[in-house]
């Protein structure tokens, strides 16, 4: 495996989450934070959007909306917005250059070291501990990242992370729900002109601060939807971030995206890696939104999945298994399509 750390583009988890959008017309960001504690089986989702729709006609807006699952159980998701960008406690005015520039929706805040927020039955209070040891994972290129050549592309500023804090769910007789000291989170960060027509999204926190993040997409643009799932995959070892560039290698993924499972094969060179994810219907939700274009988008999305990892290096011998990961209930899993 080639370390993947040196790509010609710096940058700090804090450089990763700031706002990149400058006004332009058609685009879509996206902050995002998901959280798993594996002792009581739980976990936690905090989507924050901003959208500025194609046209002269519609004002940019933030909305988002956060769910809470406990695995054997429905969620529990409610949406904030939406707020106009520049309107008076949105956060859009706020200038700060110590901290990232992460504006607010409804008094919903994310931060990289604190979440939190009170809708009509989620309240969550939570404190992000030891971001500043950590370094983003580019699942697209850096280059991506930070020129903005493709259409999209996603990074996460902060992989693993621990979490701790408050959880309560009003109007039931339930005390409030506090997260062990197990709990792991993450704060990924989007920018697009669009949602793709169809996706696929894994993030799994492999314990120790590895990680592995997937994002497996199908164009919108015409020519190019007809095309198989264009995965790409970074896996975190130590210090070792795999593949080194994870577009040259995206066509030697082959994907199978659905409900409930959806799985990711490829080989590269003398590794081969395998995942196989399952998203229960009974513990994901379905989330309908709308593109800059005002189309409509669904994603079906599960803070509680399973996901099985297994990591395979070639020898003399033959194939042997290097590391094998089953995540029972702590996988952060999404499947995305259009009606």
């Amino acid at each position: 495996m080639g370390n993947s750390t040196g790509m010609g583009y710096s940058a700090s988890g804090r450089d990763t989450l700031s706002m990149k959008w400058r006004r332009q017309r058609g685009r879509l960001e996206v902050w995002y934070a998901t959280i798993s504690d594996p002792s009581s089986r739980s976990g936690f989702w905090m989507h924050n959007e901003l959208i500025s729709p194609i046209g002269e006609t519609g004002k940019p807006f933030m909305h988002g909306w956060a769910a809470l699952f406990h695995k054997g159980e429905c969620p529990v998701m409610e949406r904030y917005g939406p707020v106009e960008v520049d309107d008076e406690g949105s956060g859009w005015n706020r200038e700060d250059s110590s901290t990232p520039f992460i504006p607010t929706v409804n008094g919903v805040t994310l931060t990289p070291s604190r979440l939190s927020g009170k809708l009509h039955q989620l309240q969550w209070d939570l404190t992000l501990d030891g971001e500043g040891a950590t370094r983003p994972l580019f699942t697209f290129p850096a280059w991506a990242w930070s020129k903005e050549i493709l259409p999209g592309a996603q990074v996460v500023p902060i992989p693993s992370v621990s979490v701790s804090g408050k959880i309560h769910l009003e109007g039931t007789t339930s005390a409030p729900f506090e997260l062990s000291g197990q709990t792991r989170g993450n704060l990924a960060h989007i920018y697009s002109h669009s949602n793709s027509k169809k996706w696929g999204w894994l993030h799994a926190d492999l314990g120790d601060g590895n990680v592995l993040e997937i994002v497996s997409a199908v164009p919108t643009r015409p020519g190019l939807s007809a095309l198989p799932p264009f995965t790409l995959l970074q896996l975190r070892l130590g210090d070792t971030d795999w593949p080194r560039d994870p577009m040259l290698v995206a066509p030697l993924f082959r994907t199978s995206l659905g409900l409930p499972r959806w799985s990711v094969y490829g080989t590269l060179g003398r590794w081969r890696v395998r995942v196989n994810v399952t998203i229960p219907e009974t513990e994901a939700i379905a989330v309908a939104y709308k593109d800059p274009d005002g189309s409509p988008v669904t994603c079906t999305n599960c803070e509680v999945a399973d996901a099985e990892i297994i990591l395979e290096h070639k020898s003399a011998s033959g194939w042997k298994v290097e590391n094998e990961w089953m995540l029972d209930g702590c996988a952060h899993a999404e499947i995305g399509d259009r009606p």
